[in-house]
């Protein structure tokens, strides 16, 4: 099992800047590719970012290509998702997740979820 806890969400100005943390626990960090998925009202949970077992690779959906970073510091077993230039559109609920393989962007390929952290992006 590994178990996984969310942090940072909040309000912010359109524009603005927010970093959000994701701590785990349980199993081998490093064992796990470490991703992030957003579900906005109404709307089906989708992937934002992915990143591999030692943080060389990532991956990230067009819409926050070069507004978003996702990284991880495995000492501290914490996967961060840095998100810049926000956009009213990026409001959601933010859920970071494990997966042993890296580069899948389904949910269902996802066996551990954290229970998110509300993101509002106000115009």
């Amino acid at each position: 099992q590994v178990q996984l806890v969310e942090s940072g969400g909040g309000l912010v100005q359109a524009g603005g800047s927010l970093r959000l943390s994701c701590a785990a626990s349980g199993r081998t960090f490093s064992d796990y590719a470490m991703g992030w998925f957003r579900q906005a009202p109404g709307k089906e949970r989708e992937f934002v970012a992915v990143i591999s077992w030692g943080g060389s690779n990532t991956y990230y959906t067009d819409s926050v290509e070069g507004r978003f970073t996702i990284s991880r510091d495995n000492a501290l077993n914490t996967v961060y998702l840095q998100m810049n230039t926000l956009k009213p559109e990026d409001t959601a609920v933010y859920y970071c997740a494990a997966d042993r393989t890296f580069g899948r962007v389904s949910r269902r390929d996802y066996a551990y979820w954290g229970q998110g952290t509300q993101v509002t992006v106000s115009s």
